[in-house]
């Protein structure tokens, strides 16, 4: 039992404000947490539950793995703790209700039915792409906030629950199991699968039970297995068929009735074998009914009276559709088959007599609908190209499904009409279940681009669908079976199938533009995908292996400007990954942007290696001119924003590096990267309060970020809280032990007192120098937090000899405080050509 906490009890750093439910798990409240100053829903587990270590264990290993699921439809876990022999658990604030207080109001309309199923179908795709099962899937954990939104809630509780699976004949046991009180993880018998009844080991397609289960209630008003006790129940589940839901529910498709029926068999390899087949064909579904809904819309019930023709309405609108143009041109993309998919959905009670003047009408409307949605606003101006998924799971075709899109999304980035999601945000929904309309409004974009790449024998096989995300209608979509000497080929191709669908009227530079800085050799172009691929994850190990692939595109194609670019990039960033000086590496940076330029002027992106390589050299006038080219040449390529901020705060210019810096975000919303520099901004313009904000959009946008705790961090340096910017930097050090960041834990530790462990952190960074996994600057942040000043600046002038290419961050840095008042400080920075 868990004794009941009073408002305005304390636990850990969560204020208690009132209890808001209770369950087997244990009691609910709604809390404040004083850190962040945010509300939250604390689960305060059942000391009955806790008890036995290694099942806490087991849960907490779970729990953590579901603390790191980042999905729109995903309960979010901000925190697991312990405080004296309380468990807790602290979670995002839902406002809303569960489904089972929907479900108190009776059947639900089969629209709201697909809706709910939808969202809540994507949150499990997203756990089990993670290898997380949730085991107990249940109207009370599916949330429905006011804007329908759908919160699937406790992943990872049914490890505290769980026992040692017993033998598939133990009958007792397995009764006695499920018959537990409601809202414990395992007792919910209900919804328990056949396997999960017998107390065999369960997986993915658990969950797939459970869901169908929610859904049949949904439409039937009542649960497909029933009884007078958990026992009966268990029976039901494991012995009879549920009744067919047209007796509760006529209005029913029957689609649901299959799917359903599917979703419900009791031998698990008869179900979907994964929640993503049970996904598309949900969303196969919602799609024909919105065709459905939509012409019943476009056509009078005066119009479908009318009589001169008698035929069926399939042969009607096929006829219309072979036959019928719009504005004396062919309809692009048009074929029978589409057509003929189109008005299979029209009820066939609206089959009879139709007039021949209602058959143009009706064909015209459908097509318009199917073909032209966007047609009544012109061209589509914004999409986002989502990551194609590599369906096979193989990881040596990551690099051609990363590859692939990150080109796309480039290549389509030069066009200055049409707005691209940048690589980073579009990468956040990677492995993940999307609906593409839940994407356009999350992203603020009308198309977006999805598919998928596998490999068939000796061939690549590449699905792509162009969506409009206000209608959710197909704009176009097209299979490519390939073989990977023509990926290149296939990338041209769809980005010119995009344009044209997309209604983008190309003159000939910016067709230029989309395939004139790509190579004409396929093995070089895959050589350059890897590149990017290596490049990305942004490691030494990685950069030198990213090395190594641009060279090789380069000694295939000696024009190849975009490799040269690569190539430069990642020279610049050996220093702040691999330790190597930019004395060393600059000068490679420097020549290989240099001859991309002269192969191609054009490409913004190697104006902004460059600049950024001038940037690291000191050389501010030259950097901020090639900064300035290259937002010229491609004003929609965040990366020379946000590279020229960082120029801008060394040079003391806030106010325009803040300009600079959410032009990027508003490129690439979802970064983490630029989010950690908007709250870096702040910081440095003493606005508090906004770097606290966007460190808590930051929490919330990616807490296994390696410097997730880095704004919260700052900020309590900054307010000379010491012992909390110490936590906080703890955990970014628990995560990634970086150089940067126990730089910033060792000045903590310093300011705070805690001299010793000051040291210990002072003797590893000077180990990690002599190695080169350390730079000067970040010894000398914790002599400046020790108070002596005479070893920082000896470190510093470390530093200055090297020519560290991030040297000017002295600048902003806090940890170099304590150093401003020293003549020396200000004598470093004229130095390196920047105003004290």
């Amino acid at each position: 039992m868990t004794t009941e906490l009073a408002a305005n009890t304390i636990l850990s750093h969560y204020r208690i404000i009132s209890k808001i439910g209770a369950g087997g798990m244990g009691e609910v409240y709604l809390a404040e947490d004083s850190r962040l100053g945010r509300k939250v829903a604390l689960k305060v587990l059942s000391a009955d539950l806790t008890r036995n270590e290694d099942r806490v264990r087991r849960f907490e290993q779970e729990a953590r793995a579901a603390s790191a699921l980042s999905h729109p439809n995903i309960l979010t876990i901000f925190d697991i703790g312990k405080e004296d022999s309380t468990h807790f658990i602290a979670t995002e604030f839902i406002e809303g209700q569960t489904l089972r207080s929907v479900l108190t109001r009776g059947r639900m309309k089969v629209g709201e039915v697909l809706d709910i199923a939808l969202q809540a179908a994507s949150a499990l795709a997203a756990a089990h792409a993670a290898g997380i099962i949730h085991r107990d899937i249940k109207p009370e954990n599916i949330m429905v906030r006011p804007d329908g939104l759908v919160k699937t809630l406790d992943f990872g509780l049914a490890k505290l629950i769980e026992e040692p699976a017993p033998s598939a004949d133990s009958g007792a046991r397995t009764i006695a199991k499920a018959n537990t009180d409601p809202g414990t993880v395992m007792g919910t018998a209900a919804y328990m699968s056949p396997e999960q009844a017998r107390g065999q080991t369960v997986d993915a397609r658990t969950d797939i039970f459970s869901l169908g289960v929610a859904i049949y209630e949904m439409i039937a008003g009542r649960a497909p297995f029933d009884g007078e006790t958990a026992s009966h129940v268990i029976v039901s589940i494991l012995e009879k068929e549920p009744a067919p839901l047209m007796r509760s529910s006529p209005d029913a498709p029957g689609e649901l009735e299959r799917i359903v029926s599917k979703a419900l068999a009791k031998d698990k390899e008869e179900r979907y074998q994964t929640v993503k087949d049970l996904l598309i064909d949900l969303k196969r579904l919602k799609q024909r009914r919105d065709v459905d809904a939509e012409i019943e819309r476009s056509i009078s019930p005066d119009t479908l009276t009318r009589s001169a023709v008698v035929t069926t309405s399939g042969q009607v609108l096929a006829t219309a559709t072979k036959h019928s143009s719009i504005s004396s041109g062919e309809v692009p993309g048009r074929t029978t088959s589409s057509a003929e998919y189109l008005v299979s959905g029209i009820k066939q009670h609206k089959r009879g007599v139709i007039g021949a003047s209602a058959l143009l009408v009706i064909g015209i409307v459908a097509l318009i609908y199917f073909f032209y949605p966007a047609s009544t606003s012109g061209a589509i101006n914004s999409i986002a190209v989502l990551p194609l998924a590599n369906a096979g799971g193989d990881p040596n075709l990551e690099y051609v499904s990363d590859g692939v899109s990150e080109s796309l999304i480039n290549s389509l980035s030069q066009l200055q009409r049409l707005r691209v999601t940048a690589r980073t945000t579009a990468f956040r929904y990677k492995g993940k279940e999307v609906d593409p309309q839940q994407v356009g409004r999350e992203l603020n974009v009308r198309a977006v681009l999805m598919g998928r790449v596998r490999q068939v024998g000796d061939k690549l096989n590449i699905q792509v669908d162009l969506v409009d995300a206000t209608t959710g209608a197909q704009l176009w979509g097209e299979e490519y079976n390939r073989k990977l000497s023509d990926i290149l080929a296939v990338k041209q191709e769809i980005s010119r199938e995009i344009t044209d669908k997309l209604r983008l009227r190309l003159t000939g530079e910016e067709q230029k533009q989309i395939t004139g800085r790509d190579t004409t050799n396929a093995e070089a172009y895959q050589s350059y995908l890897r590149g990017r691929y290596h490049w990305n994850k942004r490691t030494g190990d990685e950069l030198k292996k990213a090395i190594e692939q641009f060279q090789q595109a380069i000694n295939r194609d000696s024009n190849y400007a975009l490799a040269y670019t690569g190539l430069a990039d990642c020279h610049m960033l050996l220093e702040q990954y691999a330790g190597v000086p930019s004395s060393e590496a600059g000068p490679k940076a420097k020549a290989a942007a240099e001859r991309a330029l002269a192969i191609d002027d054009s490409l913004a992106e190697a104006h902004t290696s460059l600049a950024f390589h001038y940037h690291q050299s000191w050389r501010w006038e030259e950097a901020e001119k090639e900064f300035k080219r290259a937002i010229s040449l491609n004003p929609n390529y965040p990366t020379a924003h946000h590279w020229y901020q960082i120029l801008l705060r060394s040079l003391g210019r806030d106010d325009e590096a803040l300009a600079e810096i959410k032009r990027a975000q508003e490129l690439d919303p979802l970064s983490p990267v630029l989010e950690v520099n908007i709250a870096l901004l702040y910081t440095e313009k003493g606005d508090l309060d906004s770097a606290m904000e966007h460190g808590k959009r930051l929490a919330q946008l990616d807490p296994n970020f390696p410097l997730a705790h880095h704004v919260y961090a700052l900020v309590y340096l900054k307010q000379r809280r010491y012992a909390e910017a110490i936590a906080e930097y703890q955990q970014d050090a628990a995560k990634d032990r970086t150089a940067y960041t126990l730089s910033f834990l060792g000045h903590s530790y310093a300011r705070a007192g805690r001299r010793d462990e000051a040291m210990a952190l002072l003797k590893e960074l000077e180990e990690k120098y002599k190695t080169r996994e350390s730079l000067a600057q970040y010894v000398a942040a914790v002599y400046a937090g020790l108070g002596d000043k005479d070893q920082a600046f000896a470190w510093l002038e470390k530093g200055f000899q090297d020519k560290c290419g991030v040297l000017s961050f002295v600048a902003v840095d806090a940890t170099y405080d304590p150093l401003r008042d020293d003549p020396r400080y200000a004598d470093l920075l004229r130095r390196m050509g920047l105003r004290p």
